[in-house]
């Protein structure tokens, strides 16, 4: 509504100023009227439709030129070059500059106008059309800075989910598997401690250090937070993992075979996955013996895979007892975090019964040795990694074997 009054307000000003000069100096003359009102009324529609009003202005102010009933300055001419030169499009802007210089050409030779007239009338249009180019690009200026703060406004909010949803996995990942360690210690520890006070003894003592480590990766996977950058635990701490996984009976055996060098970020997410596979063996699974494989694979791959001999897998909707209990408690969002932690990386995940027709559950993931990109993407939100793990090589980061299972989430 302002800047349709404005217009309006325009178009009165030149109206009058067009009149005056085409009236006042001679007899009336009604096609002098009706010429002034052309070249000056229309421009209350300059707006919507700049090249029309252009074009009916210019032929009008053209004809008082020639008539002599137009003053030195075509004002009407001048604010519909400004018009056109703000809002038209490229191919229109040049269709109008041929036009209007012809039309100021005439304009000026048929009256046989001096040489300066020349010179004054094209300054004043040359001026007419800056003033339009730059107001056009200060608003796309103005466009191109607002569409970039909305832009970056996203980015900030993807990049603050994503990194609550890597302390959400991480802290799932510590605490899921410190704890159960923990607990399953204490019981073990509780039902010797009469019996062999050096087993119980040694059990209170590997809770201990349990409990300490998961302080620390706690505070690791927490110091975001403070401004610190966290310090993920790689692929030289899985034999601790191991070895903390012993200590609650289990026999646990550690294989390597040509495992290559991976980046930090490939290497934590194998961490995260023996320690999430661990932990739900020692929770649900019932198993005597654990397998934690890491080997090389073609095309730079590094296999992780985590194989028991519990229970395998159970269906949560056929199960009964125990077995129901089982599989209730494996499905909660570890499984989710794997797959997440994988495809961030470019890799992919299977989980099921063991390849090798034992009973049991298996663990395998196929993870490239840098992380996709060639960045740290593995905190990346779900559903927002999906890269190549080798040049010509796309991963596919989708999973088979997702059924419930006494060692899966």
């Amino acid at each position: 509504m302002r800047q349709r009054t404005l217009d309006i307000l325009i178009a009165a000003v030149v109206t009058a100023a067009t009149l005056y000069p085409a009236l006042a100096y001679r007899p009336f003359n009604l096609s002098a009227l009706l010429l002034a009102l052309m070249a000056s009324v229309p421009l209350i529609w300059r707006r919507r439709a700049p090249i029309l009003v252009a074009l009916i202005t210019g032929v009008a102010t053209t004809w008082l030129s020639i008539v002599e009933r137009l003053t030195d300055v075509p004002y009407g001419q001048l604010v519909a070059t400004y018009t056109w030169a703000e809002l038209a499009s490229p191919a229109w802007r040049l269709a109008a500059i041929v036009v209007t210089a012809a039309g100021v050409t005439v304009s000026l030779a048929v009256p046989h106008q001096n040489p300066p007239s020349f010179a004054y009338v094209g300054i004043s249009f040359i001026t007419a059309y800056a003033l339009g180019v730059q107001v056009r690009a200060r608003r796309d200026r103005i466009s191109w800075l607002e569409e970039r703060t909305r832009r970056l406004a996203e980015e900030q909010a993807a990049a603050a989910s994503a990194e609550r949803a890597r302390i959400a996995r991480d802290m799932h990942d510590v605490l899921a598997h410190s704890v159960g360690l923990m607990v399953v210690q204490a019981e073990g520890g509780a039902s010797v401690v009469r019996r062999d006070a050096g087993k119980a003894e040694a059990a209170f003592d590997a809770i201990a250090e349990t409990g300490r480590e998961a302080l620390v990766q706690l505070r690791h996977a927490l110091g975001v937070l403070r401004e610190q950058e966290p310090e993920p635990a790689g692929m030289e701490a899985i034999p601790s993992l191991v070895e903390r996984a012993r200590r609650t009976g289990l026999d646990v055996h550690l294989e390597r075979a040509a495992v290559p060098v991976v980046d930090a970020t490939v290497g934590a997410t194998a961490y995260r996955l023996v320690q999430e596979a661990l932990t739900n063996v020692v929770k649900h699974a019932g198993a005597k013996h654990v397998a934690v494989v890491l080997a090389g694979a073609p095309d730079d791959i590094l296999q992780v895979t985590v194989r028991d001999d519990g229970r395998g897998a159970v269906s949560a909707r056929t199960a009964t007892g125990s077995d129901r209990r089982t599989a209730q408690r494996a499905s909660g969002h570890g499984l989710a975090g794997m797959r997440e932690r994988v495809t961030a990386v470019g890799g992919r995940l299977r989980t099921g019964p063991r390849t090798d027709g034992a009973a049991g559950f298996e663990v395998a993931a196929f993870l490239p040795v840098t992380a996709a990109d060639g960045r740290d993407t593995a905190d990346r939100a779900p559903g927002q990694a999906a890269g190549s793990v080798t040049a010509g090589r796309t991963a596919n980061p989708t999973t088979a074997g997702d059924g419930l299972g006494a060692a899966a989430w």
